[in-house]
């Protein structure tokens, strides 16, 4: 599976963790930055993300700021990116079965690299479950798009 991978300055380290992991265990990373710590802007990093997959060259998006707050505000205003922020296995599988999340934000502050590498597993290998209400409710979904 291809994954867009991004993060701003605060990040970065973890970012860098994620990539290393996700590379080892077979899955084809695009890394679209930050490359360094230098102070950076998330809502770029939750653009080339979004872009990513909606462009069809990443199946899903990984996006991490500090608190992950601020980037799945900005991965959101993308038509067509329906990004969870994430603290919790149960929410980050859950999001891809119920409601077809395509990026998954994480607060690189808020949590360690144990949990986020746990995280990412579980977005990575969970798959929309198509149940009749679920479809539903991303037909709603689109039609609030379409309202903006």
């Amino acid at each position: 599976m291809k994954v867009a991978l991004a993060a701003d300055h605060a990040g970065f380290a973890l970012k860098e963790t994620l990539r290393n992991v996700l590379s080892a265990e077979g899955y084809d990373v695009l890394d679209l930055g930050a490359y360094n710590e230098e102070p950076s802007d998330y809502p770029d990093f939750a653009e080339l993300v979004g872009r990513a997959v909606l462009e069809g060259r990443a199946e899903r998006g990984l996006l991490l700021c500090g608190s992950g707050v601020g980037a799945s505000v900005a991965a959101n205003k993308l038509r067509g990116i329906r990004a969870g922020l994430c603290h919790d296995t149960y929410s980050a599988h859950q999001g891809v079965e119920h409601d077809n999340m395509n990026v998954l934000v994480l607060g690189a502050r808020v949590i360690g690299g144990e949990l986020a590498k746990e995280l990412a597993r579980a977005y990575l290998n969970a798959r929309f479950d198509g149940v009749a209400r679920h479809a539903a409710r991303l037909q709603k979904l689109a039609l609030l798009e379409e309202r903006r």
